[in-house]
């Protein structure tokens, strides 16, 4: 199903025309074994072209400077095709060559350029990116035979590379079709020129798609009548459009679907949706997807008639009923549920479901039961597309008009009016729209956190996401992670500050911040000054907290909370090099005796990176490095029981990023030790700080000691981040300016991709020691006042004499009114 094959002279003609191709770009790359290296170019246009101002260029391990540049000769005819090889390849490739080297031309991971004139026309992977061993995934780079499918040219060398959008990958030392030309069609009449004649017996479309998921058509040649009933053939589409069979030559069978996608990269702009065209091609299957290619003729037959889209249900009855489907037009049948708007700016796309996903073991225990959970949530999933392979659309549709700081689409928002086509590509079930959805903001964004108690500490635990401040002086950039300007930088402060006054705390616990120790130019001094004058860092007195990249921290509001004690660091095992090593300080509320140890965490993430052995993914849902986790989990709660702030306080609070979700090992290594979890007791099973490939859940935790539980008035996570789409973030890369603008906001909407945990505690010993909490509700606010009012009124007086002076007046009334403000 190659461009050139399907390609005809007159197509290359009507392509002279379009400012969107140029003269000549690449066709084929061979990347083969030992020298089998070759570039294919092709003349797209209609008259020859001299090379004499062309040239490749080919950039070697990431590189930013070209390592070779070779100069090209000689004349291209049109539709015709230029070989460039390795003077050492195999001979079969020698016999078809233009012009040969004996450099190294490449390996998979190097990019290259087509030039003209000292512009770039066209390229192949990413100038100055190395990618590992190759770009793409399943369509990759290295040890294989890609050929042109979309004449759609990359002329941008620096933009992210998939290779999958322009070429078919062949295998390894598969060059049979290098160097073959496209050639004059002839006269129409020429023997092998198919006779295309409306209204004649035709392959029907159930008879190509078959009941399984592969044609058992696959490879010959056939032609069809259908109607067509979406058009994806513009810049950036799919090379094609999709057709369905008409009304009365459907089949009875509920297992064979009705729909087809015609990949003719080159048809002519009046194929429309209504229209019945006749065609002549090749069954092919391209990475999951039945399409007839190789197109060799179609034919208008005039308008046709089709009956109303199908009617489809999610969550699927098994993984392969949406084959029956496959590129029909369908409708769901009831609104569908967001789960996951990470690639909504990137890609334009959304994973919908029936219902909202949770991460399987942050409901049901590792194992056969998560593993359940995990299988039913893979049943109903489906994208909805934007009907393009454009990456950084300028416009994302999604919600309508356009995504803005605004106007946006959260996670556990609803969709419906859905009408598409069910369509499968990169390796999911996409519907790719007829008509514009209609979004109904289910989740709507909560301007503060909702808590039922205000208390007298407040603490925050917040993963930051790489706050890195560069050299602390406005300079610096790009850090290691996270910002790579000094605007960036000042973008991603703006939305931290707002969200972290916004959960009106008096302690935050810091994961992801930079370790560069706590000096003037560190970043937890940078955001501990831009929270405000009253915000001071806690310094455990030492140049930095091990030796990652990231560490934990603390600040605090000095003028509502202080500290007790000394601040602490675990270093041993298993904290000197996987987790990162925590840090406790003891806190009180201003004014208070009461106290309480926090101790902030950020353990082994899930990444499998060299985990072997038990630390490798056993596949019960609770990935890589658990038992790593669990150790953690262990000599962690020892520590704390062993007082390490030097205070004695018995009440303890664990905070942070454990990279384990509630029903995790990690976490009930911690609740049988006697811990409890806070999320859990206050928010319930449907609780999440962290949303991954559409999967809810909170990795994000605080876990409070036997002493401290009746202390806790409330615990929630304001969810401000995770489900916001990531292009709503403080970064600048992948956006035009116009979206660096329309889609920023200093607002505390995807600050980070955790959503904060806010924990609110009343240390003067619970409200029996609040003499002002008159209704003995655990807080002081307006109905205390009433109380107070009612009780004087009536001639009540016990607890009224709030001063302690014996006597119930005015002055207990102001005492009442001042509690009231402070909380």
């Amino acid at each position: 199903m190659t461009f050139k094959r399907t390609l005809m002279a007159a197509s290359v003609a009507a392509l002279c025309t379009s400012p969107a191709h140029a003269s000549l770009l690449f066709s084929e790359y061979l990347e083969g074994t030992g020298n089998n290296k070759a570039l294919e170019l092709l003349n797209t246009s209609a008259e020859p072209v001299d090379l004499a101002a062309w040239e490749i260029q080919v950039y070697f391990n990431g590189n930013s400077n070209a390592g070779l540049t070779l100069n090209l000769s000689g004349t291209v005819a049109p539709g015709d095709h230029f070989v460039v090889a390795s003077s050492q390849a195999d001979a079969a490739i020698l016999a078809v060559a233009d012009q040969t080297t004996g450099a190294g031309l490449f390996n998979g991971d190097d990019a290259i350029t087509l030039l003209n004139g000292g512009l770039v026309v066209d390229s192949i992977g990413q100038v100055g990116v190395d990618p590992g061993s190759y770009w793409g995934d399943d369509t990759r780079t290295q040890n294989t035979d890609l050929r042109r499918r979309n004449l759609t040219p990359d002329s941008d060398p620096y933009d992210a590379y998939e290779p999958a959008l322009y070429f078919d990958a062949f295998p390894l030392d598969d060059f049979s079709d290098l160097g073959m030309n496209s050639g004059d069609p002839g006269d129409p009449d020429e023997p092998g020129t198919p006779t295309l004649t409306c209204g004649e017996p035709a392959t029907l479309v159930s008879a190509i798609q078959g009941e399984g998921d592969t044609s058992p058509l696959n490879g010959e040649s056939v032609q069809i009548e259908a109607v067509v009933t979406g058009v994806f053939n513009g810049d950036d589409g799919f090379g094609g459009f999709y057709v369905e069979e008409e009304a009365g030559d459907r089949d009875s069978l509920s297992t064979t679907s009705e729909g087809l996608f015609i990949y003719a990269p080159d048809t002519d702009a009046s194929v429309g949706a209504g229209q019945t065209v006749r065609i002549a091609g090749t069954v092919t299957e391209y990475n999951g997807l039945t399409e007839l290619g190789s197109v060799t003729g179609m034919a208008d037959c005039g308008p046709g008639e089709l009956p109303a889209p199908a009617t489809i249900s999610l969550p699927w009855a098994s993984p392969d009923s949406p084959e029956a489907f496959e590129s029909m037009r369908v409708t769901p049948d009831s609104p569908l549920v967001v789960n996951d708007t990470y690639d909504l700016g990137r890609y334009g796309s959304l994973t919908l479901g029936s219902a909202r996903h949770f991460i399987p073991t942050n409901v049901a225990s590792p194992g056969s039961d998560a593993l359940a959970i995990q299988q039913a949530n893979e049943r109903d999933r489906l994208i909805l597309d934007d009907g393009s392979n454009r990456q950084n659309p300028a416009v994302v549709p999604y919600p309508s008009p356009a995504l803005s700081s605004t106007n946006t689409v959260r996670g556990g928002d609803q969709v419906d009016s859905l009408v598409g086509v069910l369509d499968f590509r990169f390796d999911a079930w996409r519907l790719q729209p007829l008509q514009s959805p209609e979004f109904m903001a289910a989740n709507p964004r909560q301007d503060s956190p909702e808590l039922d108690a205000s208390g007298n500490l407040v603490v925050t635990s917040f993963n930051v996401l790489n706050f890195f401040n560069g050299d602390g002086m406005g300079g610096g950039f790009p850090t290691a992670r996270g910002a790579d300007t000094a605007e960036e930088l000042q973008r991603q402060t703006a939305k931290l500050v707002s969200a972290i006054r916004a959960t009106n705390a008096d302690v935050v616990g810091l994961m992801e911040i930079e370790n560069d120790g706590y000096g003037d130019e560190s970043a937890i001094r940078e955001l501990a000054d831009a929270l405000g004058s009253e915000w001071q860092a806690v310094d455990p007195g030492l140049s930095q907290l091990g030796g990652d990249e990231i560490a934990v921290g603390f600040v605090y509001r000095t003028d509502r909370a202080e500290t007790v004690g000394d601040a602490a660091v675990l270093a041993s095992a298993p904290f000197q090099d996987l987790n990162r090593q925590p840090l406790a300080q003891t806190f009180r509320p201003v004014g208070s005796d009461d106290g309480v140890t926090l101790v902030v965490n950020h353990f082994k993430s899930k990444g499998c990176g060299e985990a072997s052995g038990a630390n490798a993914d056993q596949g019960d849902g609770q990935g890589c490095w658990n038992p790593t986790r669990v150790q953690a989990a262990n000599a962690l709660a020892n520590w704390l029981d062993a007082d390490p702030t030097g205070t004695g306080e018995q009440d303890r609070l664990i905070l942070g990023d454990l990279n384990s979700y509630a029903r995790e090992d990690p976490i009930t290594t911690l609740t049988d030790r006697g811990y409890t979890d806070l999320v859990n007791r206050f928010e319930g099973d449907g609780a999440y700080s962290y949303v991954y490939f559409g999967e809810a859940g909170y990795l994000d935790h605080a876990l409070a000691s036997p002493e401290l539980l009746d202390k806790v008035l409330d615990t929630a996570i304001w969810t401000i981040n995770a489900d916001e789409p990531r292009a709503l973030d403080y970064n600048t890369e992948f956006k035009s300016p116009e979206q660096q603008a329309d889609w920023y906001s200093t607002a505390p909407w995807r600050a980070s991709d955790h959503d904060p945990v806010i924990v609110v505690l009343e240390l003067a010993g619970g409200s029996d020691d609040l003499p002002a909490d008159l209704n003995g509700d655990g807080r002081v606010d307006g109905r205390d006042l009433v109380r107070f009012l009612l009780a004087g009124l009536f001639g009540k007086h016990e607890h009224l004499d709030l001063n302690g002076d014996g006597r119930v007046n005015g002055k207990d009334l102001k005492t009442l009114l001042a509690a009231i403000r402070q909380a």
